[in-house]
């Protein structure tokens, strides 16, 4: 069970954060900028957005009381969300407004691109919150999987970061042609799994 909620949690976090997908958009977020400034912004903004993420792991279900919104409803609208998500990789929208938020990013030449466009939204966005809230609520109030979450979280910040250091190299090394292809993959992994959720989601309404 530990192993499958590990393998899930990963699986679903990092592709819905997408850290490889990210190496274009950080090379044009930080264009012009000197070597140490991009660390510092590549390392803000892994830190930032991990801190979100796990925010959301802890009190994202308190939250949903707090609203009145049931477990069961938000799965299914989040399994819808990162379903669509999944479509804009696999056609290949999500880059083009990846693209279009890096480009509104220099040309209002914002401070600190480490968290707008970088950390939010683009790596702790809305896909990546309600996946996150999604795999805690599957915890169960068990702390040793909520525990796991939190190091998964980690972990992808860790890619987001070594993405970002090495944002160069990956682009170069996988080419137009190579990114393309890679996020369509991705793109239909995630689908499978937003229609996991929904059906789970669609299970526990009708067993309730």
């Amino acid at each position: 069970m530990l192993l499958d909620y590990a393998v899930s949690a990963f699986l679903t976090v990092f592709l819905v954060v997408d850290p490889i997908a990210m190496a274009p958009t950080f090379l044009a977020v930080t264009d012009g900028m000197p070597r140490e400034a991009r660390k510092s912004v590549a390392g803000r903004a892994s830190i930032l957005a991990g801190a979100i993420l796990i925010g959301t792991a802890l009190i994202g279900s308190r939250l949903l009381v707090a609203f009145g919104i049931s477990l069961p409803a938000f799965r299914i609208a989040g399994g819808l969300l990162l379903f669509w998500i999944a479509a804009e990789m696999v056609f290949g929208v999500r880059s083009r407004h990846e693209g279009q938020a890096a480009e509104q990013a220099m040309e209002e030449r914002v401070r600190n691109v480490a968290a707008f466009p970088l950390a939010i939204p683009l790596l702790a966005g809305p896909g990546a919150i309600t996946a996150t809230v999604l795999l805690a609520d599957r915890a169960g109030g068990n702390w040793l999987l909520l525990g796991i979450l939190i190091v998964v979280v980690v972990l992808v910040a860790a890619c987001c970061l070594a993405t970002f250091l090495l944002a160069q190299r990956i682009s170069g090394f996988f080419g137009l042609t190579g990114n393309i292809v890679l996020s369509r993959l991705l793109g239909v992994l995630l689908a499978a799994l937003a229609v996991q959720y929904v059906v789970d989601g669609i299970h526990a309404v009708i067993g309730s």
